[in-house]
């Protein structure tokens, strides 16, 4: 992989919806890293949020950036449908991309892109954020000393989302996925606190959404080959506390974690401010996106790293479908 050593990164992000201004708002606090051009559905929404984060270059189209000589690379945040063949278009295009969560929502493109990746040599990677968030890293460094070891992790992700809507609450051009995007996270974090594959998986859904047509409730048990099981519980019909909660039951001890903050089974909180240089998973997701180019290394989340939950979810799919 190309070091970019001490010269300014620059880079372009495409999909300036909720996700893109966490990276925008990330980025701000990463030194030598410059947002070039900014790329979105909406021209004038974009426009407006560029002239907010003083990005020069704007477009509807991803061509438009990667045809921009300076840009080093770029950051795509958008729809799960469009994120394999962007990838793929950014790696072409010899630039280095770092895709949001999920890297595909097939097995056959996620495995094009991670070919695509070894034969460029280009610094590729996935937003899968838990394994940065301050919460899940101070539990990976206790397994990682040998003071803890995972016996169950039981997650629950619950959103209440009859409609078509984002984070921000505003409609979106697409559909959210249960299993492709959400279980994403935690299929990927389980195989990597575990330090260990996933040898077994089950998955069953409720009902079809007649309009979204997508199920809007889902239930996976997996099995790590340590022997540690995971139990995930995911719903688009929560009408409570929305997000994802996970309870990391041990041979030491207990934790909670929900998002960037950490309790342990009495619910006392577990202070994660030193675990790393800031407490925004977004931000520190970023910063390793960026060093590991510097660096000329493969990241943490790197696509060939993560690849291996997109298999497991390719099977639940089957399973499910069969």
């Amino acid at each position: 992989m190309n070091a970019t050593n001490n010269k300014t990164i620059k880079v372009a992000l495409v999909g300036a919806g909720a996700f893109g201004i966490k990276h925008l708002d990330g980025i701000k606090n990463i030194d030598g890293v410059e947002v070039v051009s900014l790329i979105s559905r909406e021209r004038e929404a974009t426009q407006a949020i560029a002239a907010q984060y003083g990005i020069a270059h704007v477009s509807t189209e991803l061509d438009d950036a990667l045809a921009l000589p300076e840009v080093d690379a770029v950051i795509l945040c958008t729809p799960t449908q469009m994120h394999a063949s962007q990838a793929i278009a950014c790696l072409k295009a010899g630039k280095h991309v770092q895709v949001e969560i999920p890297l595909a929502d097939s097995w056959k493109d996620a495995e094009e892109v991670v070919y695509l990746q070894k034969e460029k040599g280009l610094v590729a990677m996935c937003g899968h954020t838990r394994r940065f968030n301050p919460s899940h890293q101070f539990v990976h460094k206790k397994i990682e000393g040998g003071e803890f070891n995972i016996q169950q992790m039981d997650v629950q992700t619950y959103f209440f989302r009859r409609s078509n809507i984002n984070a921000l609450g505003q409609p979106r051009s697409w559909t959210d996925h249960l299993l492709w995007h959400h279980a994403a996270h935690t299929v990927d974090l389980f195989a990597y606190q575990c330090g260990s594959p996933i040898v077994q998986a089950n998955a069953i859904q409720g009902p079809i959404h007649p309009t979204l047509g997508i199920a809007m409730d889902m239930s996976i048990q997996l099995k790590a080959a340590n022997g540690a099981i995971c139990t995930l519980s995911l719903s688009f019909n929560n009408d409570g506390p929305l997000g994802t909660f996970f309870r990391y039951i041990g041979d030491t001890a207990t934790y909670i974690a929900r998002y960037d903050d950490l309790f342990n089974g009495k619910e006392e909180q577990i202070d994660v401010s030193k675990v790393d240089v800031s407490m925004n998973g977004i931000e520190l997701q970023d910063r390793e996106f960026f060093a590991a180019i510097r660096e000329g290394r493969e990241p943490n989340a790197s696509v060939a790293s993560v690849l291996p939950c997109y298999k497991v979810l390719h099977q639940l799919e089957q399973q499910l479908n069969a």
